[in-house]
């Protein structure tokens, strides 16, 4: 697949830039006594290392020892592009400045060292993110457990009539009861139920339901 250059106004503006901050490390190196290649390998060294320490700061934003080198190679950046702005003749440099321009190589060569070798932060694997994010539950117990509370045992409630059974008088459920009675008495088995009924006369609901109440079969 064939990819079509376009011109980015980002990328535009970032290329003038560089070049603009490019030349004038470059001049700053060759007015401070750093002639041919050793003016134009400054600016590189300033550049290079300020992007180092960017990138580890992608990885690792609490490396003090990145946000120190980034701060360092800004200000040398930043400084020589303030010192070309007419603000420092550059044809009578001043002696402290060409002690940094020549102290510059071995101050950014120990920094983009330090940079390269210093241990990075270990990615946490997926076994770690998974026992951060379910907790582990202690499934052993230690203390015992509480007694079952005791329920004692309730009678045998007799069964109630259905909700739409007729209502039987006290007085005709106390005459059914004796007549059943006496019917066990006499035979010694309980009395049936059509049996009852064929006794006292009376419909099949009331029937079934005083039979309900005294249980019969």
């Amino acid at each position: 697949m064939n990819r079509t250059i376009r011109p980015d106004a980002v990328l535009v503006q970032a290329v003038i830039a560089g070049a603009l901050s490019f030349a004038h490390l470059h001049d700053l190196a060759e007015a401070a006594g750093q002639t041919g290649w050793k003016a134009w390998a400054y600016p590189v060294s300033v550049d290079l290392l300020l992007v180092a320490a960017w990138r580890r700061l992608r990885t690792a934003r609490r490396d003090r020892s990145a946000w120190t080198w980034f701060v360092i190679a800004l200000f040398a950046s930043l400084g020589a592009n303030i010192a070309t702005a007419g603000l420092l003749d550059l044809d009578h440099v001043p002696a402290w400045l060409c002690i940094l321009v020549a102290g510059w190589p071995a101050l950014a060569f120990l920094g983009g060292t330090l940079l390269v070798h210093s241990p990075a932060e270990p990615a946490p694997s997926a076994q770690a993110v998974d026992e951060l994010a379910v907790p582990e539950v202690e499934m052993h117990r230690t203390d015992e457990p509480a007694p079952a509370a005791i329920v004692p045992e309730l009678p045998p409630t007799p069964p109630q009539p259905a909700p739409d059974a007729p209502v039987v008088p006290a007085a005709l459920l106390d005459h059914a009861r004796k007549i059943a009675d006496a019917h066990r008495a006499s035979t010694g088995t309980p009395m049936p139920a059509g049996a009852l009924s064929t006794r006292l006369g009376l419909p099949a609901p009331m029937a079934d339901a005083i039979a309900a109440q005294l249980q019969l079969v």
